[in-house]
C-alpha cells in the first residue's frame, strides 16, 4: 500500500471516529471530568485494536500523536482496557495459567510478560479469600519476578524497565487487546475471582505423609541411573498413590461426604499432539479419571477426584518429557532414515502411551487388593458417577476419536522405551 493510500485511509478512519466522538482539546476536560476522558481513550484503544485497515504499530503511532496532550491519561486508559479485557477472558472460562500457556505459544515473550504482569495487577482488586486455591497458585507462579508494588500506569513503567519507547509499549497493548478479544469460550472449571468465599483446605497429617512418600519415591526414580531400579520405584509410587486415593475415598464414604469430581487442563505442545494426548489418556484411565482432548487450542481436560487429578497432572508432565527424549534417542539408534519420519514418531508415542498405561494399571490394581472390595466398589462407583456427570455437563458433545499408528518399527521402539520410563514429576511438558 502506498504512502498516499495509507494517509487517505487514516484520514477516513479519523473522520469516522470524530463524527461520533469529536476529538478533545487540551482544555476540553476539567479535572472532575477525567472519567469521561478515560472512557473516550479506552474506546479509542479498542477501536485501534480492532481496526483491520492497518497493523497495530501504525495505530499506536496514530494514537500517541492524536492524544499527545493526554499521554499519561492514555497510559492509564491502557490499564483500564487491559483489566476489562482480562475480566472478559475469565468470564469466558479461562484461568491465569491457561492464558499464560496459550499466549506463550502464539505471541512473543514481551507480550507474554506484559500480560502476566497485567493479570497480577488485575487480581489485586479481589480479596484473597474470594480466589479459588488453584487460582491463587496460578497467580503465585505468574508473580515470580514481578514487583507486587507495581503501580499504574503499567504501560510506561513496563516500557521504562525495558528501555522501550512509548510506541513499542502501546503496540504490545494493542496486540494483546486484539488477541484476547479473539479467544474462544471454554468450559468453566473454576469459579470466577471475587465470586465465592473460599475456606482454607486443611490437609491432614496422614495425607501429608502419604504424598511425601510418593514424591520421595518419584524423586529417587528420577535420580537413579539404573532403569530397572527406576521402574521399580515408579511402580511403587503409583501403587502408593493408588492406595492413598482408595483410602481417601473410603474415609469420605465413612464420614458421609458426597463424592465429587473436578477438572484440570493440561497444555500440550505440537507436534504429535494427538499421540501425546494418548499418553495423557493412559495415565488418566489408570488413575480412574476421564480425559477430553481439545485439539485446536492445544490442551486436554482431565476430570476426576482432586487427589487423582493432582497425581495425573504431575505424572503426565514428566512422562511427556521422557517420551519426547526417548523418541529422539530412538531416532539416533535406529538405522535408516525412517526414525525421522512423522509416522515413526507418531507410532512411537502412541505405543509409549499404551505401554505406560499397562504399567500404571498393573500397579494401581495391586493396591486394590488391600481394600475390602465389598466396601470399595460402591465408593468407586459413586466417584465414577460423579466424574461421568461432570464430563457430560462440561462436554455434552464430546465424541470418541482414535489416533492411528502405522509404523511397526516406531511402535516397537515406543513400547520398549516405555518399559524404561521413570515416572517422575519435576520437569515441564516437552515441545
Amino acid at each position: 500500500m502506498s504512502r498516499h493510500n495509507r494517509q487517505k485511509r487514516a484520514a477516513k478512519r479519523k473522520a469516522r471516529r470524530h463524527t461520533s466522538s469529536p476529538r478533545p482539546h487540551r482544555d476540553t476536560y476539567p479535572r472532575h471530568d477525567r472519567v469521561v476522558l478515560l472512557d473516550h481513550l479506552v474506546a479509542a484503544l479498542y477501536d485501534a485494536a480492532t481496526c483491520p485497515e492497518h497493523d497495530v504499530d501504525f495505530h499506536a503511532a496514530e494514537l500517541l500523536e492524536e492524544f499527545s496532550p493526554w499521554a499519561r491519561d492514555l497510559a492509564a486508559a491502557a490499564d483500564v482496557a487491559m483489566a476489562g479485557a482480562i475480566r472478559r477472558v475469565w468470564e469466558a472460562g479461562w484461568s491465569p495459567s491457561d492464558i499464560h500457556e496459550f499466549i506463550g505459544r502464539r505471541l512473543d515473550a514481551s507480550a507474554a510478560d506484559y500480560l502476566a504482569e497485567a493479570i497480577v495487577i488485575e487480581s489485586q482488586q479481589y480479596a484473597i479469600t474470594t480466589l479459588h486455591p488453584r487460582w491463587r497458585a496460578d497467580l503465585a507462579e505468574l508473580s515470580a519476578g514481578i514487583d507486587p508494588a507495581t503501580r499504574a500506569p503499567q504501560m510506561w513503567a513496563w516500557a521504562g524497565r525495558r528501555a522501550l519507547g512509548n510506541r513499542a509499549a502501546l503496540t504490545v497493548v494493542l496486540n494483546l487487546l486484539q488477541f484476547l478479544r479473539k479467544l474462544p469460550v471454554l468450559e468453566p472449571l473454576l469459579p470466577l475471582p471475587g465470586a465465592i468465599q473460599h475456606t482454607p483446605v486443611v490437609v491432614g497429617e496422614t495425607d501429608t505423609k502419604a504424598l511425601g512418600r510418593v514424591r520421595g519415591l518419584l524423586a529417587k526414580a528420577e535420580a537413579t541411573e539404573f532403569p530397572e531400579e527406576a521402574e521399580a520405584l515408579s511402580a511403587k509410587a503409583q501403587e502408593l498413590m493408588s492406595r492413598y486415593s482408595l483410602h481417601h475415598a473410603m474415609h469420605e464414604h465413612r464420614t458421609g461426604r458426597e463424592s465429587t469430581a473436578g477438572a484440570r487442563r493440561i497444555w500440550i505442545d505440537s507436534p504429535y499432539a494427538g499421540a501425546k494426548a494418548t499418553l495423557v489418556q493412559a495415565v488418566a484411565t489408570a488413575n480412574r479419571c476421564r480425559m477430553v482432548w481439545a485439539e485446536k487450542p492445544g490442551f486436554v481436560t482431565v476430570l476426576g477426584p482432586d487427589p487423582d487429578l493432582e497425581f495425573v497432572e504431575l505424572l503426565t508432565t514428566s512422562l511427556l518429557v521422557q517420551a519426547n527424549q526417548a523418541m529422539l534417542t530412538a531416532g539416533r539408534l535406529t538405522t535408516g532414515g525412517q526414525a525421522r519420519t512423522r509416522s515413526f514418531r507418531q507410532s512411537f508415542l502412541i505405543a509409549y502411551g499404551i505401554r505406560i498405561g499397562e504399567r500404571l494399571t498393573a500397579a494401581s490394581t495391586a493396591a486394590t487388593t488391600e481394600v475390602d472390595h465389598d466396601k470399595l466398589l460402591p465408593v468407586l462407583a459413586a466417584r465414577s458417577q460423579a466424574t461421568e456427570d461432570l464430563t457430560n455437563r462440561l462436554f455434552p458433545a464430546a465424541v470418541a476419536r482414535a489416533v492411528s499408528a502405522s509404523n511397526g518399527t516406531g511402535m516397537l521402539a515406543g513400547r520398549c522405551a516405555a518399559d524404561l520410563a521413570q515416572l517422575n514429576v519435576r520437569r515441564p511438558i516437552a515441545g
